[in-house]
């Protein structure tokens, strides 16, 4: 099997690999804060350090499990947004990665002390230690730019899908024999009257 023909289910993997390894951190520690008042340090977890990382993450899933059954158009669309998601998510994180602002930790911050505003955050925080989950997550947005760039390179050449998911009935095969319970349901469905 070549890779064009591999294309769906290289692209469909990688998407629910990246989606999952969003959804697995943004409930994970990413930063540790030290604090000056010799408090106990903060645990701040990826979803309040990138507040975006679990609803795109969702999305991200949503698409790979769509982009098994959508048409040509679609799987196009599907890739050009998984791109944009991809290259969007991977630069937010790298952003947090190499600066570690405070702007991250400052909700947990608050929420933890009661103390608001940029200048009382400072003046708590001692030091922003990162944990490994940002660096596995931005692999996971590498994963899903390479499976998104599949798409884009393949997306015609994918074998159509089945027919349990036309609705159209043009597609509808008449049957001489008897019909049963399912072959009844399956022309309701259709908007066919099974008792012709």
């Amino acid at each position: 099997m070549t890779f064009v023909q591999r294309g769906r289910s290289i692209a469909v993997s990688g998407f629910l690999l990246s989606g999952a390894i969003g959804i697995i951190s943004s409930t994970q520690t990413w930063l540790t804060v030290a604090r000056a008042d010799a408090g106990e340090a903060i645990l701040v977890p990826g979803s309040s350090a990138l507040p975006l990382l679990a609803p795109l993450s969702l999305a991200v899933l949503a698409l790979g499990i769509a982009l098994s059954i959508v048409g040509p158009v679609m799987r196009l669309v599907f890739g050009v947004l998984a791109t944009a998601a991809s290259l969007f998510l991977g630069w937010t994180t790298l952003q947090l990665l190499l600066t570690a602002p405070l702007s991250a930790v400052g909700p947990t911050v608050t929420e933890t002390t009661g103390l608001a505003g940029s200048a009382a955050i400072a003046d708590v925080v001692a030091g922003i230690e990162l944990s490994a989950w940002p660096v596995m997550t931005l692999i996971g947005w590498v994963i899903l730019l390479a499976a998104s760039l599949v798409v884009l390179l393949t997306w015609r050449r994918w074998k159509r899908g089945g027919r349990r998911y036309r609705t159209d009935a043009a597609h509808v095969e008449s049957s001489a024999g008897p019909v049963d319970a399912i072959d009844s349901w399956d022309d309701l469905s259709r908007g066919t009257d099974p008792t012709r």
